[in-house]
């Protein structure tokens, strides 16, 4: 039962990432790159997190539980904050490279475009911290031990799972959507990702209270991602036509004669 439960979360948890990466980003290397860079930068904006929490938890008083709880949300803000202040330095780090890129190609353009490493840095946020954030509950869901034998709700690890995949997600739209608007200078997106980062960690806090904090996360992971599918140039018209699997008829017609080559006296 422990294993079926193991990999049946993991499997919710990080399928829908780890197809993303075989389909769009593990055949190019410029992109595996992006997302093991994007990685690394979120590690390095959790451990400043850790640092400060880990700082006041040490000066404040360990007896009192309400003090202690308010430190943990505190430290759950700093940590958003922190994360994106990341994701912002690492679209800086992305536009230079992207500008020297196209400086020594033949043709003067970057082999990957300021969009396509937003979607894979934003995913490389997502699955680091849901990997972060799940793992030692998946460890736990090995056994020994029944869920709920106690009276506690017996869904702890499935949506957690499902909370895990809504976060990889969320992160994967916030990146498309957060490099947009840095380069266009749309500030108020910037504050509408950060806010909507925020909330969806504070409604983590209403478990296990679950349908409080379910529901609404995957609400706005929907709402996020059609905004993020508009903002990288998506269109009813393009959901249309791919539901309708229809291919459009090609009315240009090839001049074979005129691409042959003539024939030598």
């Amino acid at each position: 039962m422990g294993a079926a439960v193991f990999f049946g979360c993991a499997g919710i948890a990080f399928g829908p990432a780890l197809a993303l990466v075989l389909l769009t980003v593990a055949a190019e290397p410029l992109r595996v790159i992006v997302l093991v860079a994007g990685a690394f930068f979120w590690l390095v904006s959790l451990l400043l997190a850790s640092l400060i929490w880990f700082i006041l938890v040490h000066l404040s008083d360990r007896e009192d539980a309400k003090l202690q709880y308010g430190l943990l949300i505190f430290g759950a803000a700093v940590s958003v904050l922190l994360q994106e202040a990341f994701r912002f330095a690492y679209f800086k780090l992305l536009k230079k490279a992207d500008e020297g890129l196209a400086t020594i190609s033949e043709d003067g353009r970057s082999p990957i475009s300021l969009r396509q490493m937003a979607y894979v840095s934003g995913l490389s946020f997502g699955i680091i911290s849901g990997v972060f954030s799940v793992i030692n509950i998946l460890a736990d869901s090995m056994g020994p031990g029944i869920v709920g034998i106690h009276g506690d709700s017996p869904y702890y690890f499935i949506t957690s799972a499902f909370l895990t995949m809504a976060l990889v997600l969320l992160h994967t739209f916030w990146g498309v959507i957060f490099f947009d608007a840095c380069e266009k200078r749309r500030y108020w997106c910037l504050g509408l990702v950060v806010a909507s980062h925020l909330l969806t960690s504070g409604l983590t806090f209403l478990n296990p209270w679950y349908e409080a904090s379910l529901v609404p996360i995957f609400i706005i992971t929907l709402c996020t991602g059609l905004w993020a599918f508009f903002t990288a140039g998506g269109s009813f018209r393009n959901i249309l036509k791919c539901l309708s699997c229809k291919q459009e008829d090609d009315s240009r017609v090839m001049m074979y004669s005129a691409l042959q080559v003539p024939f030598e006296d």
